[in-house]
């Protein structure tokens, strides 16, 4: 692969330097890109986009562009930097976000954000506070922003109801004969029909707003200012689509609030942290002032419930379909997925007054 033929299509200017892999990404492959200038050395992100997962470049793309281009508009507005602040799209000589090449491989480029790093784990309680503030101010700022022109680039992503349809399914189905395995982690999941349309409701209601949601609402996916440690970007918006903010705090809250791995086998270290919880609801709502609906802060700790209980039906419906989807390193993997999420929810369930009493506090 020659990455300077790639990149000569982009507007950059300056020298080209060098242009390594980088990052950890597992969906998109990320290089950055080094140019000389008279005022010094610039990178750039390069990324090839995973085309057989975002079927639609265009839309995908475009959803980008709108978003960043109107974050970008109110940052300035509020007197931030807005190269600092959102990421910024590098547009290619004839002015389009993404350039095809002639084996029709994608790829874009953003405009590197320096001295700042993302974080795989919550190595301390205040990245994951910045973490919290960083996509509240990205819901916030988005406020004013008609989500119903993004295009779905995940169709039903979070569609609670349909991910319950899909596992009975798969239940009824069970064409390896692997229910009998997972009888309590099945009753657990068939136990919970009662709260799975909660949010699809609301929103297909019109009682809670459609916005723009991240979708991918991990530690990893914001950018910490390496000196002051404060929240500097989110980024990763290929999964932008229309929701509910209750998707991207839920999220949130399923991956930060457990101090184990997703997989572990050792189900009984799980533990839903309610201080971690805190933390977060304290960030997340520190930015929101009167944005946020009531119906939408009240329903924060039922989103946490749901996005951890939507992730486990999803890790055991795809054991009960023979481990298609997900990547697996050992057998059983996904059965232990599911059983960290299920005793999360459990958690959660157990300390649902208390989380609506933290919510309220803030």
């Amino acid at each position: 692969m020659n990455f300077y033929d790639i990149l000569k299509n982009f507007q950059i200017d300056g020298e080209f330097v060098s242009c390594e892999p980088y990052g950890s990404g597992l969906i998109n492959r990320t290089y950055v890109a080094v140019y000389k200038t008279a005022k010094g050395q610039v990178r750039y992100i390069l990324q090839k986009i995973n085309s057989k997962l975002f079927t639609n470049v265009d839309g995908l793309m475009n959803n980008i562009k709108l978003v960043t281009e109107f974050n970008r508009g109110e940052i300035a507005k509020r007197g931030g930097d807005p190269l600092r602040e959102s990421l910024t799209l590098v547009y290619t000589h004839d002015g389009k976000a993404y350039y095809k090449t002639s084996d029709d491989e994608y790829y874009r480029v953003y405009v590197f954000i320096e001295q700042a790093k993302g974080y795989d784990v919550v190595e301390k309680p205040e990245h994951f506070y910045e973490s919290a503030v960083a996509f509240g101010k990205f819901a916030q700022l988005l406020d004013r922003f008609d989500s119903s022109q993004l295009f779905e680039v995940l169709p039903d992503f979070h569609n609670t109801v349909k991910r319950f349809e899909n596992f009975k399914k798969s239940l009824q189905a069970d064409k390896l004969n692997r229910a009998k395995d997972v009888k309590a982690e099945i009753d657990f999941a068939l136990s919970q029909e009662k709260y799975v349309s909660t949010i699809v409701d609301l929103l297909n209601s019109k009682k809670m707003p459609w916005r723009v949601t991240h979708n991918d609402t991990k530690l990893n996916n914001v950018l910490i200012d390496t000196n002051t440690d404060k929240a500097v970007c989110v980024i990763d918006l290929d999964t932008m689509m229309p929701g509910s903010i209750c998707y991207d705090f839920g999220d949130s809250i399923r991956f930060g609030c457990n101090p184990c791995l997703e997989d572990t086998p050792e189900t009984e270290k799980v533990i839903f942290s309610m201080p971690l919880f805190e933390e977060y609801a304290r960030g997340y709502l520190s930015v929101f002032g009167d944005t946020i609906t009531k119906v939408e802060k009240a329903h924060l700790p039922m989103g946490a419930i749901l996005m951890t209980y939507e992730c486990g039906i999803r890790f055991l419906t795809d054991y009960l379909d023979g481990d298609v989807y997900f990547r697996l390193k050992r057998e059983g993997q996904n059965v232990d997925r599911t059983r960290t999420q299920f005793k999360l929810v459990k958690d959660m369930h157990a300390g649902y007054d208390k989380m609506c009493n933290i919510i309220d506090k803030y």
